[in-house]
């Protein structure tokens, strides 16, 4: 099947499937793998492949990109803030940042699967647009009919998007530790029913380095980006950094955005989209919401929900010397090629 954006898309079968649907048992509808690039989409992203690369962004769009796990959430809340609610007065603040700040591919994340959060996202859309026909895509829905200043999450590749994208709009990439980026991930895959992730840690390194993961492969999705960092639509950040000095980092995303914001609001800001304090507005937006089922509590009780713990350099402790040497092998021989190095690398 060829794409809008000029690949072509093949269903992945045979042996190779079947692995990955043991392991990932929420992917009853397939996958595909798109070329060139190889990137690994869940089947039903064909449904919505060519209205997401036709999507006309606006001159008042930010577009947060990033590879899963990488802190997408975390600037997503943040950029959203600076632009619509600098003073923590906003109505619709308490709203699940997923609606206020559309991730505008995840139709084919909550079509996939026995499960997902498509009957809860439902709502949100029929208040937005009453008229709406979910079928057409609740995520796309939700992006045309949320007002300006729109803040947009996307978990694709440049590639994937419409190529006059930062022609049109300002782009934020986040980019993470891959290590870190490989536990955030395993831990996303398992509390997600829509996913359900049912295989080892081991396994799932596996599947990362070997480009199998969706929205993989890790390194092309980053080559794209960091090849537009000059861009002068174009903000690239660090988690590692964002976590050292949020501060300074908002000051940066101030003068990016031409938000002009002063000392004191971004002080607030930097507080407000704290890791403790997004977990609990989270938890208060889903108060009442039927979340199991598309979230395994048992393993929220055991790790921890969406918020898990926020941390750079946490993969010290859960990494075996084994995993660490195969990313690290991984990461030697394409970073080296980008010219990117990762704190806490080592």
């Amino acid at each position: 099947m060829r794409l809008a954006s000029g690949h072509v898309a093949v269903q992945l079968e045979g042996e190779e499937l079947a692995k990955i649907q043991r392991d990932f048992e929420g992917y009853s509808k397939g996958l595909v793998r798109l070329t060139p690039g190889r990137w690994v989409l869940p089947a039903p992203y064909t449904k919505f492949a060519d209205k997401i690369y036709n999507t006309k962004f606006r001159e008042t769009d930010v577009v947060i990109m990033t590879y899963p796990k990488c802190g997408t959430t975390w600037t997503q809340e943040v950029v959203w803030t600076m632009r619509n609610n600098p003073n923590l007065d906003h109505p619709k603040a308490s709203a699940p940042v997923s609606v206020r700040s559309p991730f505008m591919d995840s139709d084919m994340l909550m079509t996939m699967g026995k499960e997902g959060s498509r009957s809860l996202m439902t709502e949100y859309l029929k208040d937005a647009v009453p008229d709406a026909d979910p079928d057409e895509g609740i995520a796309l829905q939700l992006t045309a009919h949320t007002p300006d200043p729109r803040t947009i999450k996307t978990h694709l590749p440049f590639s994937l998007m419409t190529p006059d994208l930062l022609d049109t709009t300002k782009v934020i990439y986040v980019a993470r530790n891959p290590k870190d980026v490989v536990l955030s991930f395993l831990h996303h895959t398992r509390f997600m029913k829509f996913i359900n992730y049912v295989g080892t840690l081991d396994q799932f390194v596996d599947y990362f380095v070997n480009s199998q993961l969706i929205y993989g492969p890790y390194w092309e999705h980053l080559r794209e980006a960091w090849s537009r960092r000059d861009h002068p639509n174009m903000h690239f950040l660090f988690y590692e950094d964002m976590k050292a000095d949020p501060k300074a980092e908002l000051r940066k995303l101030n003068q990016f955005l031409g938000t002009d914001l002063t000392e004191e609001q971004l002080e607030k800001i930097v507080h407000y989209t704290s890791f403790e304090s997004m977990k609990k507005h989270e938890q208060e937006a889903l108060k009442g919401k039927n979340m199991d089922a598309f979230v395994n509590q048992e393993v929220v009780k055991k790790d921890g929900g969406f918020y898990r713990k926020g941390e750079a350099g946490g993969w010290k402790e859960q990494l075996t010397e084994e995993q660490v040497a195969k990313i690290d092998a991984w990461t030697e021989k394409n970073a080296s090629n980008l010219g990117i190095n990762f704190k806490y690398s080592i």
